[in-house]
C-alpha cells in the first residue's frame, strides 16, 4: 500500500515446494506474508502455518518484532520440507 514502511528482516530465500533449486527472496515481513498466502506452496500440510501468518500481521502492525515473524516463517518452511538460505546454507555443506 502506499506510503506504508516496510518492516525488514534478515534476508532469507524460501525454496519453491517441489521445485529444489528455485527460491524466493524475501527482506521485509511483508514478503513473507505474500509468500504465505501465495498459491505456490501448500501450507495446509504445516500446522504451524497459522502462526507464521498471525505473527507476521502482528509484525506488520509492530505488535511483535520482525525476525519473530521470520522465525515463525522458517519453522513453517521446514514443516514442509523446504530449505531456507542462508538459514539452512550449513547443513546444505555438510551434506555435500
Amino acid at each position: 500500500m502506499v506510503g506504508e514502511v516496510p518492516v525488514y528482516i534478515s534476508p532469507i530465500d524460501v525454496e519453491f515446494e517441489g521445485n529444489a533449486g528455485r527460491y524466493r527472496h524475501a527482506d521485509t515481513v511483508g514478503d513473507l506474508a505474500a509468500i504465505l498466502l501465495s498459491r505456490k506452496w501448500n501450507w495446509s500440510n504445516a500446522p504451524s502455518f497459522h502462526r507464521a501468518l498471525m505473527t507476521s500481521v502482528e509484525a506488520l502492525e509492530f505488535y511483535v518484532e520482525a525476525e519473530d515473524a521470520r522465525s515463525a516463517f522458517i519453522a513453517a518452511a521446514h514443516e514442509l520440507g523446504l530449505r531456507v538460505l542462508p538459514d539452512d546454507a550449513t547443513s546444505l555443506k555438510q551434506a555435500s
